[in-house]
């Protein structure tokens, strides 16, 4: 089944699982280490953000390590960066609304 990106990081545990291996690659016992929940629910997890193609795996002997596929948070933050061009916007007219009001206080 494939699914959607935005399904992966709708759950808090695959957010904190993205948080951890952003900085380095990880095995999946290193990740499960980080959570008070089995290493069968955190292998769920990554199996869901590796068909997302958040994650990606590389064999190195007999361990798989996980990292973070840039290009797939790159769409995340595409998608995200419309409302922050909005947020902006209306922050900007937030400020200007009360440089008014402290000027017309004076």
């Amino acid at each position: 089944m494939r699914r959607d990106i935005f399904q992966a990081i709708a759950d808090p545990t695959r957010r904190a699982i993205i948080t951890l291996i952003a900085l380095q690659a990880m095995t999946p016992n290193a990740i499960a280490e980080n959570f008070n929940t089995t290493r069968q629910a955190v292998s769920k997890h990554l199996r869901i953000l590796t068909e997302c193609e958040l994650v990606k795996q590389d064999q190195q002997g007999r361990e798989i390590y996980y990292s973070l596929e840039i290009d797939k948070m790159k769409e995340i933050d595409q998608w995200l960066d419309q409302f922050r061009k909005i947020w902006e916007t209306r922050f900007n007219q937030l400020d200007d609304l009360l440089l008014t009001i402290k000027k017309n206080k004076k």
